[in-house]
């Protein structure tokens, strides 16, 4: 037996007792219980022997950093804020001692408050006289406040009896209240807020009593309006939020308890609404007293349990509900929704069996609304959180929709994310149950997935470029750097660290999926897909996701594909190499089965760059899973017919992204006969009674994808092989396996499909199929040619000849072509952006392509869309045309029909916006007008539409996105610059110029400097300098060069050469809209910037000279000929643009060619009559800034040039903001000695700088001031000397109505005028008589100087008389005043 320790035993005697002790094997006293966590589903056990069982079977969990432990509000409430806080102002310098006794809350300063109260008229009664000792005791049984046990039902406390015996008391008043008086008078009968219970002595009952009856004869001798005045009274001094509460709640139980179907008694009650309101405010336990068993709403029975004691407040929830109602008041009500994610109406009375109602808010409607929604996705039982989150996923899938968008206010997907949404999906991945965890994943498919979007990237996958597409990543926003402020670049923070510092909040706030990889979502599904194995439905969801998670960038599927077990375990379960068949078409369990979502995971995954294409080829064995799959038919994969098309389907368009980087390719030479018998069998599968009819026309379609990239890749092996050997140790592609011979004999069999489609364009139960796949086929053709043309062996021209007069010919004038024509601008996106039908809800977090229904509407993609089949015969046309000449004048009935020509008109006037739900269909429709553009430049017959075509290249080039540089380089090249474009250069559009000029000189009748007639030589000189403007042009550009050529090796299917079928990030279009000012505002970037506009021409950099010029000239081309190319630039852009002139250099204006360009582009800016000047330009922060500039500028180097002039005159007309008046008036008042610019050469009619009157007293004091103290004279400034005297002459004499500061400011300049000196009231009274009367001046010229002489001459008053009767006949009326104040003057001065 072991021995305890004791007190005495040192360490080794305890290390050697231990030491017995566990070699003995005896149980231990005591164990270590951990306790059981019960929200996590954990059984509690009774000892530490389950603790092994727990270590070894420890869960795969995800551990999330960071991560808060309660989820976020639907509604953020604001920050708590103490209300006391707010009072307590505390000083740096007070002392803490002094505050502390001034908040001293002791007993003593509570006591110095207390008031007693006055009881010196209060009788003292004396306890009666006893002989005994001490008072008797009073025992609770002798107390007559109480009923008897028996009465009371069963063992009570002392309270609950007090209690049941008022209520006794109060029954028997109403059994003893006859049925003749009427109910309103129980109020009165007994006290019912006196009960006398506080008094002692022998009286107290009758003191109650008289009290009762003195208040109740006061009740009855007042009048019912003192009642209701009185009523009104109490009701203003008690607290609105109790009477409101207690109306409510009694306003609930009353009409039920006292119903008169169930009381006929009641019905001869009479009670108006002010006494019934009283009623309810003091009879509360009146109206519990009354009810009665007849009153709930059911009959509580004996064998019930815990019903001995009735809660008619509780019962309540039982009665049936009100009949839902719209609630009168203009606030929006709360959404609520069914299990299937409708909106349910709020006038809707739904039936209760449907289980939609329950005991939230609103209990009478229903359905559930989101907050209640995500209160139950965080509950303790299973089925609320699992049918929360189902609720969940099916409203984020109508929302995605846009089926709330009509009735709901709002997004509610943005709504749903800003309450923390993702985070809520995010905890419920984490669930232990499968049930809820499943349907998170459902929500977290609906939230990211859209189905339509997927089915629209797949059908235009066979498009040209169809298997590029733009990553789906929110716009970038500007984020502001405050921390990094002030601090040198080398301790700033980078783009990745900043990234990493931000929170998960903050990061899913500007990116959803960014944030559920930083959540570490991928381990999650992984986790998923391993352990818990889950329902074919959620191992289809978590594909899904993870396709989208792909497409979202470049480094998105990178973290993809790096996730630890994750593809691997997708390959295996999912894409194995050998499988059984499934014994059902809807197997329990897909693991072990192929799946075409798998495979188009990989597809998108390829598609974000050749080296994770390769890395999915190489290292993970997708080869041997294509091989495997595609050397069989889909009938022969021992899967379901539908999976097994689709499947194939995939795995052709993975072969295709594969071959598209020139990878992959030694596939198709081991298997081309699985290839050529599946060409073999085109015809025969797309037959019409197929019910699996759309899926086989989608492998068709791919098979001829995969068919144009091989040609494409087996066009560029002679280069890549000729780059081998020239290349002196430079990096070169690999040439490809597979050689031009490899598939230079597809293209007779194709070529003969294609005749076979065409002619099955007349059998009605094909023409839907053949319309399909003739695109297709078409595109296939185009590269054939194009790299045939790169070979050795050039195409025969009698081999083109023959397929234009057989093929192309035929297929342009089938009557079925035709009709798709005509559909031609009905189905553009360009032409449609105003009337187009309104998308689905759009998250800027969460980018979408809103394609839900696209199936109903017209649009790019429908069936009737004629954009794929043009674009395939524009890409075929434009590679015959380039190697045969002569078959370009065959075309031309396509270039010159009308539907083409309307919708190159509707084209030349649409303004497309950009985003990411029209950027991969504005993408398509922009290569087919490149292509007629292309097309055009190779028809001379086109030369009567030669300047809408030209007008169409223009507005294409700004609208050109990412990933068609080449095409924006070629426009440049060959068509925007092109003199065959430009018609009216070499048709007398110069001369019409001159003779317009002309006709306005003749109208004007005044000879203006420069002059006007310029304008035509300027622009013939213009149409002769084209080819330099060109080459201008495109050396600007050149920092594109890289983009250009990426760009052309995907364009021209260079696919070795290819490095990612993503294209770059959508941040805006390839060209600014502003492109032909890029000259001049680069010249401004590197000069006027940095050495504030002080450098000469000599020190500008070499060319700059010519490189203005040339912009110049192109810009007033475009203003005169091209005026609608440049409508997207606004005006305040144009003049802020063309400013640049003054302020890159210090006399680069006075150059005699800028001067001459400036100056007509200057007569054409002044007659614009919608600059607005309050709108800032872009790139600006207000246009003040710019004129601020200009000004110093201006008085810095002008010169008083009258160019310059007139450019700083043009805003200063009156329509626009005082600021800039107010600056050359006030800081810049220095300028105006030198502003010599007349009304001739202004070219801008005087009323828009003088009328209407100034009404703005800071500007009218400056204009006094300058006109008084001589700093504005007419030889020196004449426009605004006139626009000043006018404004001043206007104020002062006007006889409108104004307030008192106006009328003092008007009365104290005519106290400044009396007190001028002579010579400065003689030329400034003259100046007022001469604004207000032009006739005066017009017919007396001789008049001013003999008024001169007349009022300051030193002879007698005798010509007074004189200068009123020759003024008050010739001015108007009201200048009279100005006649006698300048002869009250001359008078005075005499004297």
């Amino acid at each position: 037996m072991l021995r305890r320790p004791k007190p005495t035993d040192s360490e080794a005697d305890l290390l050697r007792e231990q030491e017995q002790f566990l070699t003995s094997g005896t149980p231990s006293a005591a164990n270590v219980v951990r306790r059981p966590d019960k929200r996590r589903g954990e059984a509690g056990g009774d000892g530490g022997e389950h603790n092994g069982e727990d270590e070894g079977r420890q869960r795969d969990v995800v551990t999330i950093e960071d991560l808060p432990d309660q989820l976020p509000s639907l509604t953020p409430a604001p920050p708590k804020k103490s209300r006391f806080k707010a009072s307590r102002v505390t000083f740096e310098g007070e002392d803490a001692e002094e505050r502390l006794d001034r908040q001293d809350t002791h007993i003593s300063a509570v006591l110095s408050r207390i008031i007693e109260r006055d009881t010196s008229s209060t009788p003292i009664s004396l306890p009666p006289l006893t002989g005994m000792a001490f008072p008797k005791v009073l025992h609770r049984s002798e107390t007559s406040s109480q009923v008897p046990l028996s009465s009371a039902g069963g063992k009570k406390s002392i309270f609950a009896r007090q209690i049941a015996s008022q209520r006794l008391y109060y029954s028997k008043c109403l059994l003893s209240l006859s049925p003749q008086k009427p109910l309103f008078s129980l109020l009165f009968y007994c006290p019912r807020l006196v009960s006398g219970q506080g008094l002692e002595g022998r009286g107290s009952s009758g003191e109650t009593i008289r009290i009762h009856r003195e208040n109740q004869a006061k009740l009855q001798a007042m009048s019912q309006s003192e009642i209701l005045q009185e009523q009104k009274k109490l009701l203003s001094q008690l607290d609105p939020r109790l009477v409101e509460f207690v109306r409510s709640r009694k306003a609930q139980s009353v009409p039920s308890s006292a119903s008169p179907s169930k009381h006929p008694q009641a019905k001869s009650i009479p009670v108006n609404a002010s006494n019934h309101t009283l009623f309810l405010v003091f009879s509360s336990s009146f109206c519990v007293c009354v009810n009665s068993e007849e009153d709930l709403p059911v009959k509580p029975q004996k064998e019930w349990v815990h019903m001995n004691k009735l809660e008619p407040e509780k019962l309540e929830w039982m009665r049936d509900l009100p009949a839902p109602r719209r609630k009168g008041t203009k606030k929006a009500m709360q959404a609520r929704f069914d299990f299937a994610g409708t909106l349910i109406p709020p006038t809707e009375d739904l039936p209760t069996h449907l289980g939609l109602h329950h005991h939230g808010e609103e209990p009478e409607r229903a359905g559930y609304s989101l907050q209640e929604l995500f209160l139950l996705s965080r509950s303790q039982i299973i089925q609320q959180r699992s049918l929360a989150l189902s609720m969940l996923a099916n409203i984020l899938s109508k929302a995605r929709a846009g089926e709330y968008l009509p009735v709901l206010k709002g997004s509610v997907t943005s709504t749903l994310l800003d309450a923390g949404l993702l985070f809520l999906l995010r905890f419920a991945l984490d669930d232990s149950v499968e049930g809820a965890m499943s349907a998170a994943v459902h929500a977290l498919k609906a939230l990211l997935v859209c189905a339509e979007d997927e089915e629209c990237l797949d059908y235009t996958f066979s498009w040209f470029r169809g298997l590029a597409s733009f990553p789906l990543l929110p716009s970038a926003q500007e984020e502001e750097e405050v921390e990094d402020e002030g601090l040198p670049e080398c301790m700033r923070l980078t783009a990745k660290e900043k990234e990493e510092r931000k929170s998960d909040h903050d990061v899913a706030r500007q990116d959803v999926v960014k944030g559920l990889l930083k959540m570490k979502l991928l381990p999650r599904l992984r986790y998923i897909l391993e352990v818990v194995r889950p329902s074919p439905r959620v191992v289809h969801d978590i594909l899904e996701i993870l396709t989208r998670i792909a497409r979202h960038s470049a480094s998105s599927s990178t973290q993809v594909l790096d996730c630890p077990r994750l593809m691997e375990m997708v390959l295996s379960e999912f894409l194995p190499t050998s499988w059984t068949a499934p014994s059902s078409p809807l197997p329990q369990s897909v693991y072990g089965l192929p799946l075409a979502s798998a495979m188009k995971l990989l597809r998108v995954l390829a598609t974000s760059g050749r080296h994770a294409c390769a890395r999915l080829l190489n290292s993970l064995g997708v080869r041997e899973r294509l091989c495997c799959l595609l050397s069989a038919e889909p009938g022969e994969l021992l899967l379901e017919p539908t999976e097994a098309l689709r499947i194939s389907t995939e795995a052709y368009r993975l072969w295709a992204v594969a071959v598209g980087y020139g990878q992959a390719c030694k596939l198709y030479i081991d298997l081309y006969p699985g290839l050529a018998k599946a060409l073999q069998s085109v015809h025969r599968v797309l037959a019409p009674s197929d019910p699996l009819l759309p899926l086989q026309l989608q492998r068709v379609l791919a098979l001829l994808s995969l068919l144009t990239q091989v040609t494409h890749t087996a066009g560029c092996h002679q280069e890549l092989q000729a780059g081998m050997v020239s290349s002196q140790g430079e990096e070169c592609p690999p040439p490809p396996t597979v050689s031009w011979g490899h598939v230079a004999g597809l293209q007779a069999s194709l070529l003969g499909h294609l005749k076979g489609f065409v002619k099955s364009l007349d059998n009605p139960a094909h023409k839907e199929s053949s319309l399909a796949v003739i695109p297709a086929y078409l595109t296939y053709l185009g590269a054939y040619y194009h790299q045939l043309s790169r070979q050795v062996l050039l195409p025969t021209l009698q081999e083109l000849e023959l397929l234009t007069s057989e093929v192309l010919l035929p297929l342009l004038s089938h009557h079925v072509v035709q009709g798709l024509i005509k559909n031609l601008k009905s189905s553009s996106v360009v032409c449609n952006i105003q009337s187009s039908h309104p998308g689905p809800e759009t998250t800027p977090s969460l980018p979408g392509l809103a394609c839900p229904a696209w199936r109903d509407h017209l649009g790019l993609v429908v069936p009737s869309s004629p954009f794929p089949l043009l674009t395939g015969l524009g890409l075929l046309l434009e590679t015959i045309t380039g190697i045969h000449k002569g078959l370009s004048s065959k075309f031309t009935g396509l270039l010159l029909s009308e539907p083409v020509i309307g919708y190159l008109r509707s084209c030349s006037q649409a303004t497309p916006t950009l985003s990411h739900t029209r950027a991969w269909l504005l993408r398509h429709e922009h290569h087919l007008l490149y292509l007629l553009l292309r097309l055009a430049h190779r028809l001379p017959q086109v030369a009567k539409h030669a300047s809408l075509y030209h007008q169409v290249a223009l507005v294409l080039l700004p609208w050109l996105l990412p990933g068609s540089e080449y095409l924006a380089h070629e426009l440049l090249s060959t068509i925007i610059f092109s003199k065959d474009f430009i018609s009216e250069g070499h048709s007398g559009g110069p001369e019409a110029v001159e003779l317009g000029e002309l006709k306005l000189q003749e109208q004007t009748q005044h000879q203006t400097s420069p002059s006007l007639q310029t304008v035509g030589a300027l622009l013939r000189e213009a149409c002769v300098q084209l080819p330099s403007i060109r080459g201008c042009f495109l050396t600007h550009l050149a920092h594109l060069e890289p983009s250009v050529l990426t760009s052309r090796d995907a364009l021209l299917g260079r696919n070795p050469w290819i490095n990612s079928h993503l294209l770059p990030e959508l941040t805006g279009p390839t060209l600014p809209s502003d492109w032909p000012f890029l000259p001049l505002v680069s010249l401004y970037e590197r000069t006027g910037v940095s050495d504030g506009g002080g450098l000469a021409v000599e020190e500008l950099p070499q060319g700059a000279l010519q490189v203005v010029t040339h912009c110049l000239q192109w810009l007033l081309l475009l203003e005169v000929w091209r005026e609608d190319a440049l409508k997207v630039i606004l005006p305040i852009a144009k003049l802020a643009r063309l400013s640049c002139v003054f302020l890159c250099s210090s006399d680069l204006f006075l150059e005699r060619p800028v001067q001459k360009l400036t100056w007509g582009l200057f007569r054409l800016r002044s007659r614009l009559d919608s600059l607005d000047l309050n709108v800032p330009p872009p790139g600006l922060a207000s246009f003040q800034d710019l004129y601020s500039a200009l000004l110093s500028q201006y008085e810095a180097v002008s010169f008083g040039d009258r160019l310059f002039g007139c450019w700083v005159l043009l805003p200063l007309q009156r329509r626009y903001n005082t600021t800039m008046k107010l600056a050359v008036f006030g800081e810049h008042v220095g300028m105006l000695r030198s502003l010599g610019v007349t009304l001739d050469q202004l070219s801008i009619p005087i009323e828009r700088f003088t009328s209407p009157p100034e009404d703005s007293l800071p500007l009218l004091h400056l204009y006094f001031r300058s006109l008084v103290t001589g700093t504005l004279k007419p030889r020196w400034c004449p426009v605004l000397y006139v626009v000043a005297l006018s404004h001043v002459n206007s104020f002062i004499f006007s006889q409108d109505a104004a307030a008192q500061e106006v009328e003092a400011a008007r009365h104290s300049m005519l106290r400044k005028i009396y007190y001028l000196t002579d010579e400065v009231l003689h030329s400034l009274s003259l100046s007022l008589i001469f604004m207000r009367c032009e006739v005066f001046i017009d017919c007396t010229p001789s008049f001013p100087h003999r008024l001169s002489q007349m009022m300051f001459s030193p002879h007698s008053l005798d010509n007074i008389s004189l200068i009123i009767s020759q003024v008050t006949v010739i001015l108007v009326p009201s200048m009279v005043v100005v006649a006698f104040f300048i002869c009250f003057k001359a008078t005075t001065f005499m004297a």
